[in-house]
């Protein structure tokens, strides 16, 4: 598995992550055997959250044997200070390790997320404080709206972005390009979100994988083109969708990864007219 720099930290991260979606509801041995093929394939970057039904549970034993050897990620979607003490420490106790090597705002969406995240009650000036304690290593946030992953990012200087880097949402929403666009500029590694997506469920639409509430893109053609896309841009990893079928097809593609061609991008910008991107600009 290809490793890539976590922007200037001195760290490397495998270009496919590990989604802890993927073990919510499972047995202690299926979770076992996940996490230890994801290692086989040489995954350092996993990535869990409160908000993920009982992943940490799951994962938490799973992936104790392999603690010192790999990245692990988790969130929160607390803005509060003492909402984000209690969420993390929580989960510092489910996943049985003392520290995350890196902690994100889960989810920034809205002005209000913003305001109160930043306040001085708020949950990023304690994420400051739990860095300098060592609780967590590196501080990060995740967002779907682009115009508050620019605020973000202005406002203090995150290590990283986890953000849909989509092919649909690049060539029909123009959603994408400005965020990692102002990492780079910032110095905030691009963890990408999405890269498999196809687009929305239509209201009244039963969900076809319980664990991916959009349509993930099943055609293996179209989703080695699609990976590849988001592979190709300046990111260091990307989150399959959080279903093992997924993860396996994105394990596959990223072993054999090489660049999009000219001719891949306009297939592929064609192919996206069909779509519907999951979210747009302004969308906050």
């Amino acid at each position: 598995m290809q490793k890539r720099p976590y922007g200037r930290t001195g760290i490397d991260l495998s270009i496919i992550g590990f989604g802890a979606i993927l073990v919510t509801d499972t047995e202690a041995s299926e979770a076992s055997r996940l996490v230890a093929r994801a290692v086989d394939h040489g995954i350092n970057y996993f990535d869990v959250a409160p908000s993920y039904g009982n992943a940490e549970e799951c994962l938490g034993p799973a992936l104790e044997p392999y603690r010192n050897d790999v990245f692990l990620a988790c969130k929160t979607t607390e803005r509060s200070r003492q909402g984000a003490e209690r969420e993390m420490l929580q989960s510092l106790n489910n996943m049985r390790s003392e520290h995350f090597d890196l902690y994100q705002l889960h989810a920034m969406t809205t002005q209000e997320d913003f305001d109160a995240a930043t306040a001085s009650d708020g949950a990023l000036p304690f994420l400051i404080e739990a860095r300098e304690k060592g609780l967590i290593r590196h501080i990060g946030f995740s967002a779907h709206s682009s115009e508050i992953a620019v605020q973000l990012l202005d406002y203090f200087a995150f290590d990283s972005v986890l953000f849909p880097i989509n092919w649909t949402h690049y060539f029909q929403a123009n959603f994408g390009p400005e965020v990692v666009a102002k990492a780079e500029e910032t110095g905030a590694a691009r963890l990408a979100l999405k890269a498999l997506a196809y687009g929305k469920i239509a209201q009244g639409e039963e969900k076809k994988y319980a664990k991916c509430w959009y349509h993930p893109i099943e055609d293996r053609e179209l989703a080695d083109l699609a990976l590849r896309f988001t592979l190709s841009q300046p990111i260091t990893a990307a989150i399959p969708p959080g279903d093992a079928k997924f993860f396996d097809m994105a394990l596959d593609i990223a072993a054999e990864f090489r660049p999009v061609s000219d001719d891949e991008i306009a297939l592929l910008r064609q192919r996206s007219e069909a779509a519907e991107p999951l979210f747009r600009l302004h969308a906050a």
